[in-house]
């Protein structure tokens, strides 16, 4: 886990790191911002260093365990325009005729890293199909590094990206030993992707967006998806987005469920950095394992 809690570091810093995060900031201007509020021995080098994830310690779920089978595959993409590599997480010892809901986890802003990929083993061991796109396909895969990944995530084509995610949602109701269930859950970009595919597939029957952004408001009316909504305190640029979102869901009466958790900023979901908040994170992850059950078990 983090060494340190976000409230060792100043809200100042976290600010900075959310910007550079979202690509607001490289990492020169975090840098040279945070060297404003370096003190105690901690340069801005060490503040970004300390705030950077650590995959190793945070992992959960061994990608080798036993109880899974894990593999890459490969999913067509639209208009014969290449393929989508993804990572799919599932029970190893499924019977032979045994299906099982699906559930599309979608990732940051930062490609299929480490993280997304435990966090698809652990969905994965609650009698699920994970499958994990990775946007990044098209520019290599997921390139081993934050920075590299972030700078090329901002080149990407974000039409080409979503018609490929419809094309993953698509793909996993069609894949060994899939149901007739599909789910989707997605951390801030993916929050959003997530949002946008509930406006998009029909088919769709639940969302858990984490602190993402809202769906298109004129798409909202076509939300055939269960929604469950998590949101952090302090989280300025996402929460903005909610109360328009909300409104159109009630005219358009969907059901919704939508939870703030106090004392957490964005990415507190995230347990590879100090932005993590252990009890949030669990009851959300609680809440979100029990809205799956009922969505995609129970009917």
């Amino acid at each position: 886990m983090p060494a340190k809690p976000p409230a060792e570091f100043p809200r100042e810093i976290m600010q900075l790191f959310d910007k550079y995060v979202h690509g607001d900031i490289d990492r020169r201007g975090f840098l040279e911002g945070a060297g404003k509020f370096a003190v105690g021995g901690l340069s801005a080098a060490a503040y970004l260093s300390a705030l950077s994830p650590d995959f190793a310690n945070a992992q959960q779920i061994r990608p080798n365990d036993a109880r899974l089978w894990t593999e890459s595959i490969r999913i067509p993409s639209p208009n014969g325009s290449g393929t989508i590599n993804a990572y799919l997480a599932r029970p190893r010892n499924i019977r032979f005729l045994r299906k099982l809901p699906v559930i599309i986890v979608v990732h940051e802003n930062r490609g299929l890293n480490p993280h997304i990929k435990d966090i698809a083993r652990r969905i994965a061991l609650e009698n699920y199909i994970a499958i994990a796109p990775d946007a990044l396909t098209a520019l290599g895969g997921y390139p081993g590094d934050e920075d590299t990944a972030r700078a090329r995530f901002a080149t990407l084509d974000q039409n080409k990206i979503k018609q490929d995610f419809i094309a993953a949602a698509r793909f996993s109701r069609v894949t060994e030993h899939a149901n007739n269930k599909l789910g989707a859950i997605g951390f801030c970009y993916g929050g959003g992707m997530v949002n946008y595919l509930a406006a998009q597939c029909d088919f769709l029957n639940a969302a858990v967006p984490f602190y993402g952004a809202a769906a298109p408001l004129d798409g909202v009316a076509n939300i055939r998806a269960k929604l469950l909504l998590h949101f952090a305190s302090d989280d300025e640029r996402f929460n903005a987005m909610w109360p328009p979102y909300e409104a159109a869901l009630r005219a358009a009466n969907k059901p919704y469920q939508a939870f703030t958790y106090d004392g957490t900023m964005h990415g507190f979901n995230n347990d590879t950095t100090p932005r993590y908040n252990q009890a949030a994170a669990t009851l959300a992850w609680q809440r979100t394992i029990a809205f799956f059950n009922q969505e995609l078990k129970s009917h």
